[in-house]
């Protein structure tokens, strides 16, 4: 049919040489039925990508494996600050070109990807800041860092150097996939990440990143701590499967902290203080139940409907609350003046949190005001220790940072837990940046003193 999205792409016939990928050759998809066409799939994704920095406007290419065997692949030479959908470029088969415009150069180790791996069916590459210093280093970063890094990443492979394009290139970092890893960086290049779907792959993409800076961050501050295999291991089978309920009509308090809920949480996205599928906020709606996040749901585009509403430690029937519901159930019990939790990883703050270095808030008056004394928690205590946590932080003392995890804030509403969120993430920055410029002048015990006394603050 005219106008149908096919036929706007098919305005250029070619035929690549390359390998045939038959559909024979190609598996089923073992993930969720995806319904999104590949075109639209690659030019949100990279619209995101760009949006955020994680590649340049003449840098990068994505590409989607089909179940029919077609590689649809981001063009060569076109603005990804612009991409459109009839941009896309589809690879048949048999090696036919179907499209506007040329497929990207990289498109020989998209393929030889493909080949080596019939479990990956999307890949993303990218030139990421963190990433290419890791790259124009030498070096892989850690995955160790924190356990959903290591289980989302795993080992992180690297290719040596060839000319961009070149199928040499293709067969060095085909052959990294063909080990095993998911993830490979590319020596004084980028980075390339697969996935089973291009949800995965993102997931993994963004992840891997989020590490790197990281890395880099808590380098500045001083020894980076890794976690061994037991510590990995220790946080994987801790999370019980909770009990249901099935909540009668919404009150108009539930819909709008619904609405606002899901607004701070993809402001918080926007603003980079959590990646896509990491964090959890929660919002007290009485003093028995709370919204809270779902597990696995994209924090970039997350809707009203999606958040879980938790009553006395049951579950909106068929929904998947976050992990950390367990741990925000124990504050809320605590501490009835609690009207919102918040679990987020700011690159800034967790540099702090995966160090040995502590974050003194005795910078400006309001770090002072408004974070207190940031304890650092051990990672056992998300899941082993709720209630040791809800006896360390309260409303005076609203802020702690969790080893190789991120940051947990309370507040006595939604835009004051994120407030606290933002001071957090801006003083740990500040703190980070003065390590060029020389030592911390810390307020002395004479401001803190008045402080405390002008704003009624309380001691420990």
């Amino acid at each position: 049919m005219p106008g149908t999205i096919e036929n706007k792409l098919r305005t250029r016939k070619t035929v690549c040489r390359m390998d045939i990928l038959t559909p024979a050759t190609v598996p089923a998809m073992n993930t969720t039925r995806e319904t999104t066409h590949p075109a639209d799939l690659l030019t949100s994704a990279m619209e995101r990508i760009y949006n955020y920095r994680m590649t340049t406007t003449s840098g990068g290419n994505l590409s989607v494996l089909d179940e029919e065997g077609s590689i649809w692949i981001t063009p060569a030479r076109v603005d990804k600050g612009g991409l459109k959908r009839e941009d896309i470029v589809e690879i048949r088969p048999d090696g036919e070109t179907l499209g506007r415009h040329k497929p990207s150069s990289e498109f020989p180790f998209h393929h030889k990807i493909y080949q080596a791996r019939h479990d990956i069916r999307a890949i993303i590459h990218a030139h990421p800041v963190a990433l290419v210093a890791f790259s124009i280093c030498g070096k892989r970063p850690d995955t160790r860092l924190f356990p959903k890094a290591r289980l989302i990443c795993g080992e992180v492979g690297f290719a040596p150097y060839a000319l961009p394009g070149s199928e040499v290139l293709g067969e060095n970092v085909a052959k990294e996939f063909a080990r095993g890893v998911s993830c490979v960086l590319l020596e004084n290049h980028g980075i390339v990440v697969g996935g089973a779907s291009f949800h995965e792959a993102f997931r993994r993409f963004e992840t891997l990143e989020f590490t790197a800076k990281t890395i880099i961050k808590a380098s500045m501050l001083g020894e980076v701590h890794y976690l061994n295999d037991a510590e990995l291991g220790a946080e994987r089978d801790h999370h019980a499967v909770p009990e249901e309920f099935l909540p009668l009509t919404a009150s108009a308090c539930e819909r709008a902290l619904r609405r606002d809920l899901s607004d701070f949480v993809r402001r918080g996205y926007r603003q980079r203080l959590l990646i896509s599928t990491e964090g959890s906020f929660s919002a007290r709606v009485s003093a028995e139940r709370f919204l809270i996040t779902p597990r696995g749901c994209d924090r970039a585009d997350l809707h009203p409907t999606e958040l879980v509403l938790v009553e006395n430690g049951l579950v909106e029937r068929g929904k998947r609350a976050s992990f950390a519901s367990r741990l925000h159930s124990a504050i809320y019990r605590r501490h009835p003046r609690v009207q919102a939790i918040i679990n987020a990883t700011p690159v800034n703050a967790t540099a702090f949190a995966v160090s040995h270095e502590n974050l003194d808030t005795r910078t400006i008056p309001e770090s002072y005001v408004f974070l207190r004394e940031v304890e650092k928690l051990p990672l056992s205590v998300l899941s082993e220790e709720p209630d040791r946590v809800a006896s360390r932080l309260s409303p005076d003392f609203p802020v702690s940072l969790i080893e190789n995890d991120g940051a947990m804030v309370l507040g006595n509403s939604l835009l004051d837990a994120f407030d606290r969120l933002e001071v957090l993430e801006s003083t740990s920055e500040a703190v980070i940046n003065c390590r060029p410029l020389g030592a911390v002048r810390a307020m002395g015990q004479g401001v803190i003193r008045e402080l405390d006394v002008a704003f009624h603050l309380p001691q420990r």
